[in-house]
C-alpha cells in the first residue's frame, strides 16, 4: 500500500523578513518506475573506511549513466527508511543508503563517538571512498542536519543536497514526542529510561516509532511494520544498541547550542549546492515552523511543505518527494557521471 500523489500545500506562516528568500519547489513531470507492491530491503554489505566499516545499501541504476546519490537516514533509524524513494529515483540516480555507526547493521565506531563531527566525517569519507566525484546528498532528521553540514563544509562533494525535516537547532519542543526521550539526555535517569524502553515488546516499540513518524500511522503498509518490528527485536540483542541512540541524541543536543561559525544555522549559509527543503505539516518531532527559516537560510534553496505528512516524507509519500527531487536535478542541470558505485 502507497500513498498516491499529493498537491503539496505550503501552509505555513512564512515571516515577512523570509519572503523575498523563498523559492517553491517544482515537481517533475518526467515518468517514475511504478512501484511494485511493497519492496523489500536493498541488499547490502560492509564497506571498509580508512576509520571503520559502514553497512551500505546500493540501489542498482537502471541506466549507464545515472549520477551517484548517497542517502543518510535519521537518530534511530536505518537505510531501510530510502528503499521506496531510491527505487523511484533509480532511472536517474546510482543510490547508495548507508547505515550510520550503531545502526542498522553497522556496528559501533570503534571510538565511541556519536557525534554530529563524527557522523559528518563518515558520510564524507563514505563519498571520497566512492571516487565518483560529488555526489546527490540526500538526508532525513539528523542525516539532514548531518548532509547539511557536509555540503556546508565540503561544497566539491555535494552537486545537490535534499532535506527531509532537517534536525536543525530549535528551543521550543515539539507538540508530541516520547515521553522517555528526554530523561536519556540526563545521566541519572537515562539508565532508568534505557530499562523502561527495554521492556517493551519489539512490536509496541516498532509501532510507536511509526506513530511518532507518520501522520497517519494507518497507511503504513504491514510488511514495514513487520520490518521494522524485527529491526527492534534485531537491535535488542546488540550490546551497543542503547549507547548509539542515547549518545546519538545528546550528540544532536550539543550541535544545538553550538554558537558562532560552528551553529547549524550560520553554516547553513555557506551551502553552495542546489538545496530541496521538504517539510510535513504534521511533523511531531521537528516543527514544521522551521521550514521556512531553513530555506531561507540556505542560498540556493527550494521548499516543499507537504500536507498531512509526518517527519518522514520520503516513506509517507515517496512519489511526491521523488518529483520534487527530480525537480531539482532538473533545475541544478548537473553534468552527468558515469562513475558507478561499489557493490
Amino acid at each position: 500500500m502507497h500513498l498516491t500523489r499529493r498537491t503539496p500545500v505550503v501552509h505555513v506562516t512564512v515571516p515577512t523578513s523570509y519572503r523575498r528568500w523563498m523559492r517553491a519547489a517544482e515537481l517533475s513531470d518526467a515518468p517514475l518506475l511504478p512501484l511494485p507492491g511493497v519492496l523489500p530491503p536493498w541488499p547490502g554489505s560492509l564497506r571498509e573506511l580508512h576509520d571503520g566499516a559502514v553497512f551500505v545499501r546500493p540501489t542498482p541504476p537502471r541506466r549507464e549513466n545515472a549520477e551517484p546519490a548517497l542517502y543518510v537516514h535519521g537518530l534511530g533509524g536505518a537505510s531501510t527508511n530510502w528503499t521506496d524513494l531510491a527505487y523511484l529515483l533509480s532511472e536517474r540516480l546510482d543510490g547508495e543508503a548507508v547505515d550510520l555507526p550503531g545502526f542498522g547493521h553497522s556496528s559501533a565506531p570503534p571510538d565511541g563517538d556519536y557525534s554530529i563531527r563524527a557522523r559528518v566525517h563518515i558520510v564524507t569519507s563514505l563519498i571520497e571512498d566512492r571516487r565518483c566525484g560529488p555526489v546527490h546528498l540526500l538526508g532525513n532528521s539528523l542525516g539532514g542536519l548531518v548532509s547539511l553540514l557536509v555540503a556546508a563544509s565540503r561544497p566539491d562533494l555535494v552537486r545537490t543536497l535534499t532535506l527531509i525535516s532537517p534536525a536543525m537547532p530549535a528551543f521550543r519542543p515539539p507538540g508530541h514526542s516520547d515521553p522517555l526521550m528526554p530523561l536519556l539526555l540526563l545521566p541519572g535517569l537515562a539508565r532508568v529510561a534505557e530499562r523502561k524502553l527495554s521492556r517493551v515488546p519489539p512490536e509496541d516499540r516498532a509501532r510507536a516509532v511509526v506513530e511518532l513518524c507518520f501522520a497517519d500511522p494507518t497507511k503504513i503498509p504491514e510488511q514495514r511494520l513487520a520490518e521494522a518490528t524485527e529491526e527492534v527485536r534485531r537491535r535488542g540483542d546488540l550490546p551497543w544498541a542503547m549507547e548509539a541512540l542515547t549518545s546519538s541524541l545528546r550528540g544532536l543536543v550539543r550541535t544545538y547550542v553550538s554558537l558562532g561559525a560552528a551553529s547549524p544555522w550560520r553554516m547553513a549559509r555557506s551551502v553552495q549546492a542546489p538545496t530541496l527543503v521538504v517539510w510535513g505539516d504534521r511533523d511531531r518531532l521537528v516543527d514544521v515552523s522551521l521550514a521556512p527559516r531553513t530555506a531561507a537560510a540556505i542560498p540556493d534553496a527550494r521548499l516543499l511543505v507537504l500536507a498531512d505528512i509526518g517527519h518522514t516524507a520520503q516513506l509517507e509519500d515517496p512519489d511526491t518527494t521523488a518529483r520534487a527531487v527530480m525537480g531539482l536535478l532538473e533545475d541544478a542541470a548537473a553534468t552527468p557521471s558515469t562513475c558507478r558505485g561499489q557493490s
